[in-house]
């Protein structure tokens, strides 16, 4: 079981909590405003009426000791840099940040935030995504060039093994795994000899523009 704490409980903060709770972790929920702590108290191990800006506070929770701290404390900018330098001189290894912009993060880096996180930016990328390569089924883009993908196989890869495709050279795209629905198996960096079914879903690594010219042949 791992352990984490959220500080601010905004809608962010709330599902972030909850969710980390349902999936088995122990969670401390804090905010300031006594509502919020209620509304989660049933979706966290603990939740804590607390001003998180008060230093002495914030250290008795033991937060280093957490394998990671998410800070969501809403539009008022300075809150959440003053939490995350805390957090960074408690020696809290792992402290995720909400920012509001690029100039917010670029602040949180500096004072110890070790991720950012951009709720808005990246759920309007991974939708746009989905809509715009209709047949990749999860997208989750890794960097402005490389995309990991779970996609179902085009019309003329069905029937083929992976030698014969040979994806890596022709198109410089790497299939890591492969799920199979019938019947359901994970297939994990498959061989050379799998030959591809129309139910399967392949998961690949490769760039954007390599992946859309697979997505060309269907």
């Amino acid at each position: 079981m791992k352990r984490f704490a959220v500080i601010g409980l905004g809608n962010f903060g709330f599902h972030a909590a909850k969710a980390l709770f349902e999936d088995g972790n122990e969670v401390v929920a804090i905010d300031r405003d006594k509502n919020k702590v209620q509304a989660i108290d049933p979706h966290a191990t603990e939740s804590l009426v607390m001003d998180a800006t008060e230093r002495d506070s914030l250290k008795s929770l033991g937060l280093e000791s957490m394998d990671g701290v998410i800070v969501s404390t809403g539009t008022n900018i300075s809150i959440s840099i003053l939490i995350c330098l805390y957090l960074q001189e408690f020696g809290v290894k792992t402290i995720l940040v909400k920012a509001l912009d690029d100039d917010h993060a670029k602040i949180l880096k500096r004072v110890g935030a070790t991720q950012i996180i951009h709720p808005e930016r990246d759920m309007a990328v991974r939708i746009s995504g989905g809509l715009s390569r209709p047949n990749v089924l999860d997208f989750i883009p890794l960097s402005d060039e490389f995309d990991l993908v779970q996609v179902g196989p085009p019309r003329e890869f069905i029937g083929k093994s992976l030698r014969d495709l040979n994806l890596r050279a022709k198109y410089s795209v790497h299939v890591i795994a492969i799920k199979e629905l019938a019947p359901e198996n994970f297939v994990l960096i498959p061989p050379a000899n799998f030959v591809i079914k129309d139910s399967d879903i392949l998961v690949m690594l490769g760039k954007s523009e390599d992946i859309k010219r697979i997505k060309a042949l269907k």
